[in-house]
């Protein structure tokens, strides 16, 4: 959780969003694993890393998944108090590391290493799976470790 400064003036987010898009995208993502090396797997990830490419540009928030969040999910709940609001940076930059995993398995899919598919899938199920069931955002951790280090600048 990020209360700085730098997120009010960036925009925060309600961090249930991302995390129920990593819910849906995990299910999705067991889905390709079950197919294995086939061609519906390799449509169904291609499918996945289309969603990444959303969250790479728009943030988590404009995802299909963040739609689905905004228009079904949010209504019902209580709103998220401020405290618990989070930068926006950290999820974008996991669905970035989400969409270099998932796109380097449609690429070597589409290559015919269709056995890349499903390894692809394991890849992004795991991050995936831990960010909904603990939320433990791996592509965040890296986010926020990189920016330590200097690597990643604030914007």
């Amino acid at each position: 959780m990020t209360t700085s400064s730098d997120t009010r003036n960036q925009g925060a987010i309600d961090p249930r969003g991302p995390r129920l898009g990593a819910g849906i995208t995990a299910l999705l993502l067991a889905i390709v694993i079950l197919l294995g090396a086939s061609t519906a797997g390799l449509v169904l990830l291609v499918v996945i890393a289309l969603g990444f490419v959303l969250g790479a540009v728009r943030g988590a928030e404009g995802t299909w998944q963040g739609w689905i969040f905004r228009t079904l999910v949010r209504p019902r709940l209580a709103p998220a108090p401020p405290e618990d609001l989070e930068d926006r940076r950290p999820p974008r930059f996991a669905q970035v590391v989400g969409l270099v995993v998932t796109g380097t398995g449609v690429v070597l899919g589409l290559l015919g290493v269709l056995t890349a598919v499903p390894v692809a899938a394991a890849v992004a199920f795991v991050a995936a799976a831990l960010n909904a069931v603990f939320g433990l955002c791996l592509g965040c951790e890296m986010y926020l470790l990189l920016r330590r280090r200097g690597i990643v600048r604030a914007a």
